[in-house]
């Protein structure tokens, strides 16, 4: 184990490495940046003092060295304008367009969005897998039907729609509005736990909206390789030989149907970040997303890069979580030589 976590931190470093070049060559492709769009606005316009001090910051931040220089200075491979300021050194960047460091852009936003991301998936799986076991196991009954028909809606309704039916009806209802993570009034307060039970209130609506197709489409998945485990011949003879019918479902085919839902942990954390910027948007939540679109839009390039070296990392760690999880489930799956 010991040394397949080695191997595998270094394959990870290798694999953030080669994220971070393509990460950072995409956002140089659009001719330009922040500042230099800047300077050509404020020339247009004859401040010709304001297009000076552009252009200053410009030459401070390194943005008009060659890409490979910047990249390289960007991650903390060599100095910068500032001397060993990357990202290995803790350093973030500079955003433009907030005229801030990006951790205190950022800050908030990432403990925000890791909560929700962790919420919607417990929610995922809470919900979708009793409702998936209790649809295989009473296959074409009025509950399986009742099931799919939720999966199909679930899979067919956009999140955001979703997000603005609760939006305009529980505030036209009940007079409750669910848009941010917390009250107001707790936006600059210490932590406490009345601050802690707003946002746990605020939490559930974007949960609901965010997991929901995720949710369906698991109910699908789940159903249909429980409905495939039953059918093989070690769950017949489980029951022929007189195992009881719940452990018999748990400890074999349960544990096989789960296996590819463990395997796409990884790939569930990122897409939850990018799938949910509308959503964010629509119930102004204060997460990564809304903050990465807006980047991007203005080719803030730290920021930018920041925010999807973060994407990445939860990538890489979420798969090395499955495959542990994998592990610990299915023992076919070992750590160790092939061969």
């Amino acid at each position: 184990m010991v040394v397949y976590l080695l191997r595998r931190s270094v394959t990870m470093a290798l694999t953030l490495l080669a994220i971070s070049a393509l990460v950072f060559i995409v956002i140089k492709l659009p001719p330009g940046d922040y500042l230099s769009n800047q300077i050509d606005e404020l020339r247009a316009q004859g401040d010709a003092a304001a297009a000076a001090k552009a252009e200053f910051l410009r030459q401070q931040y390194g943005l008009d060295r060659p890409v490979w220089e910047q990249y390289l200075a960007w991650i903390g491979f060599m100095p910068g304008p500032n001397g060993w300021s990357g990202l290995l050194q803790g350093d973030w960047g500079w955003s433009f367009e907030f005229q801030r460091p990006v951790n205190e852009v950022v800050g908030s936003a990432l403990g925000l969005t890791i909560v929700v991301n962790i919420a919607t998936v417990l929610f995922i799986h809470l919900v979708a897998i009793p409702i998936a076991i209790y649809s295989a196991t009473r296959q074409y009954s009025f509950g399986d039907y009742a099931a799919t028909l939720i999966g199909y809606l679930g899979l067919a309704t956009p999140n955001f729609l979703l997000a603005l039916i609760l939006l305009f009806y529980l505030n036209r209802w009940f007079g409750v509005s669910i848009g941010g993570m917390m009250d107001p009034k707790y936006a600059n307060a210490a932590m406490s736990m009345d601050k802690l039970q707003s946002i746990a209130s605020h939490l559930v609506a974007p949960v609901i909206v965010i997991g929901l197709s995720g949710t369906a489409a698991m109910i699908r998945r789940m159903r249909a390789n429980l409905l495939d485990e039953l059918q093989k011949q070690y769950t017949v003879t489980a029951r022929a030989k007189g195992m009881r019918p719940l452990p018999a479902l748990l400890k074999y085919p349960f544990r096989m149907a789960l296996n590819p839902f463990v395997a796409d942990i990884g790939n569930l954390l990122p897409h939850l970040v990018s799938g949910s910027v509308l959503v964010s948007l629509v119930l102004s939540l204060p997460t990564v997303g809304p903050v990465l679109l807006q980047a991007l839009k203005q080719q803030d390039q730290y920021l930018a890069g920041f925010i999807l070296m973060f994407v990445a990392v939860l990538t890489v760690i979420g798969m090395l979580i499955s495959d542990l999880l994998l592990a610990a489930l299915d023992p076919r799956i070992r750590f160790g030589k092939r061969g």
